[in-house]
């Protein structure tokens, strides 16, 4: 895999965003969906969480700190999300 495979899509937010704005936004698109979705903060240790996607499932750390665009990716990827479909 070369590195110009490994870039972002150019839809990708620019900046990275909080936890509970990752939330929020993965709520209102399920919500569109029609898609389960739940954040557990006791399946997780000191600030972590566990998002649920439907039967997917991603942590999710500190809600208040930034997550980096390439953890935002990882996590949209253990959704089953494209970045495209993440349109904030």
């Amino acid at each position: 895999m070369t590195k110009r495979d490994r870039r972002l899509p150019t839809p990708f937010p620019r900046r990275g965003m909080t936890g509970a704005e990752f939330i929020r936004t993965l709520r209102k698109l399920g919500r569109q969906r029609g898609i389960e979705v739940r954040f557990v903060t006791w399946r997780g240790k000191g600030s972590h969480g566990t998002l649920y996607w439907g039967d997917r499932k991603t942590i999710v750390k500190d809600r208040r700190k930034e997550l980096s665009r390439g953890l935002l990716a990882d996590m949209l990827r253990q959704l089953g999300l494209d970045p495209r479909d993440f349109d904030r």
